[in-house]
């Protein structure tokens, strides 16, 4: 059967030549296959490093609990943050794929010195038993350099990867097409599910490998992880859709807001049509949309108007304008999302560490404490399944929207399991400081007679949390940001998780500070048999509280990008429109 021209993509996808794809050659399903399973192992060997870090950094570089916990959440912070830049690199100059394919050769660099600084003894101080690490004898200036001096490697390396790679997913699918945008709307969900089956591998047998046969195995095999993501990343290649770099996003958005502050004092017509616009042919070329002007930071329309200069920092088009409003207006929902990604932190840190001081054997069997971070992705996994196949089809019954609920609505959901969660980390942690007590072991920190498992409640519904938050989170922030802005709204929820680290930081270093004035032992000490983390984590849950309520009140505010919210609506009637004519085909 011949191909017609309706078989090229219309959404501005080419060759890695940059020539005009066919539909049936390349993207779809397939495409995102090799997509998919990359980041099943990449995240294997990602988790496979964080998930077990705060251990190594007590039992093996002797630090304290303070210490190590904020070096973990920096690193992780770190790991966040560099999506920035990876966006802007792909954005702007070398496109998605060929930003991946070389932050991949450094991320790999990173985990490979990593691997060596963990297998060679003289790359780490001696081994000490004594349960006090304040008296063992702390790593030398040359071993902290080698071993952070790979973990930021790493981190550097993840910048290019983290943001590009699901948008690569993303950008296999049409949105000109009816069929490929339904498919569009599942993705993220099972980017996700991908995403937390190699964070399973990762928490249960990496870890059990790190604690029980050694560092260099459980650090060798995730870098092994990720040399065989990169190369099932790259077989892949012949079937993907690539987008062409079209500029620096920083610098389109700068031209709207100097060129509106330059035009401060001029007046913004009543009539959207007497601004400047492009022609809708001029937009069609780069299957981009165009965007009518809207009345939300109106500001920025005098950035439209024509007052004579028609250079870029002077005269900018609508759709440029509305187009930085659409990234403006996401900043307020960015930051609701700071206080849950603290929380996501406590997982590979306080959580873990909790874990070291309870009863860990099942006969035999020794449960590594950062193995408990697999029941967050069993969680997650059944919840965004349920979520995908049976809420989905429910909901849409009520609402009539494609999604069943908005990514705003799932996302509040999210933030009211964060709350939950740190009620009952608090309470549990009250249970376990009185059984030390009861036991006589608050001052010598031995081991509590009670079970890891009583920790399960607060790990299980994080998982629940992150099935409803952060999928949607992803799937917002690529949704609202703008067609040639895709890499940067991705990065939006990066973001989120290393300022979310940072402010991690933070609250533990200054509230243990603050909590030790005044004589006081303090709420976060190295013996947490003697620490206040149940006072430590209420405190959470009232920034919980108050987060939630900051964004109930963002919301109410916030507008949906209009080709976004109009093109739902759309896709609702093409879907009706294709079942009607499938079967009168068949009558």
């Amino acid at each position: 059967m011949e191909e017609g021209p309706d078989d090229y993509t219309q959404d501005g996808t080419v060759d890695l030549k940059g020539k005009p794809i066919r539909r049936s050659k390349r993207g779809g399903w397939r495409a995102c296959s090799f997509v998919v399973v990359y980041e099943v192992f990449e995240r294997m060997a990602y988790y496979g490093i964080s998930s077990n870090l705060v251990v190594y950094l007590t039992k093996k570089l002797h630090q304290g609990t303070v210490k190590s916990s904020n070096n973990v959440t920096n690193w992780v912070g770190t790991i966040w943050m560099t999506p920035i830049l990876g966006a802007y690199v792909a954005d702007a100059h070398l496109g998605r794929y060929w930003t991946f394919v070389i932050a991949s050769v450094i991320y790999l660099s990173g985990m490979s010195l990593l691997t060596l600084s963990v297998s060679l003894p003289a790359l780490r101080p001696p081994l000490c038993k004594n349960p006090k690490v304040e008296k063992c004898k702390k790593a030398s200036t040359l071993q902290l350099a080698v071993f952070f001096g790979a973990l930021y490697t790493l981190a550097f390396g993840t910048g290019g990867t983290k943001p590009n790679i699901s948008t690569i997913g993303a950008d296999q699918f049409d949105d000109f097409d009816p069929k490929e945008k339904t498919h569009k709307l599942s993705f993220f969900n099972w980017w996700m599910f991908s995403i937390f089956f190699g964070t399973l591998f990762a928490n249960t047998i990496l870890v059990y490998i790190q604690d029980n046969v050694g560092w260099a195995l459980g650090y060798g095999l995730p870098t092994l992880g990720l040399v065989i993501s990169i190369i099932i990343f790259l077989s892949g290649t012949r079937f993907y859709r690539h987008r062409l770099p079209t500029g620096s996003p920083f610098t389109w958005m700068a031209k709207v807001i100097v060129a509106a502050l330059r035009k401060c004092r001029v007046s913004v017509p009543n009539d959207p049509k007497q601004l400047h616009e492009l022609d809708l042919e001029e937009y069609a070329k780069g299957g981009k949309f165009r965007i009518d002007s809207t009345p939300t930071l109106r500001f920025l329309n005098k950035a439209a108007v024509k007052t004579g200069p028609t250079g870029p920092w002077m005269l900018c088009p609508v759709t440029q304008v509305e187009e930085t409003k659409q990234m403006l207006r996401m900043i307020p929902i960015l930051i609701a999302t700071f206080v849950p990604s603290t929380m996501v932190a406590q997982i590979n840190t306080l959580f873990v560490k909790q874990g070291t001081t309870l009863d860990r054997q099942i006969g035999s069997f020794k449960i590594p404490p950062a193995s408990l971070g697999g029941f967050v992705t069993l969680s997650m996994l059944v919840c965004v399944v349920i979520y995908d196949r049976f809420f989905v089809s429910i909901a849409r019954r009520w609402t009539k929207n494609p999604r069943g609920i908005t990514l705003l609505q799932r996302m509040g959901i999210g933030l009211v399991f964060h709350i939950i969660i740190m009620i009952i980390a608090s309470l549990t942690e009250r249970y376990r400081i009185s059984v030390a007590r009861e036991h006589g072991l608050v001052e010598n920190g031995g081991q509590i007679p009670l079970t890891i498992f009583i920790l399960l409640p607060q790990f299980l519904l994080m998982g629940m949390a992150d099935a409803f938050l952060e999928v949607a989170k992803l799937e917002f922030f690529y949704d609202q940001a703008p067609e040639s802005m895709k890499s940067l709204g991705t990065s939006y929820s990066t973001t989120s998780l290393g300022i979310g680290n940072f402010l991690s930081s933070f609250l533990l270093s200054t509230v243990s500070h603050i909590s030790k004035k005044h004589g006081h032992r303090g709420w976060i000490l190295d013996n947490l048999n003697a620490s206040h983390l149940d006072y430590y984590y209420a405190f959470f849950a009232i920034l919980n509280f108050l987060n939630f309520i900051f964004f109930l009140v963002v919301i109410r505010f916030y507008v949906y990008k209009a080709e976004v919210s109009d093109s739902m609506e759309v896709l609702a009637e093409e879907l009706e429109v294709m079942r009607l004519r499938e079967q009168s085909q068949v009558s």
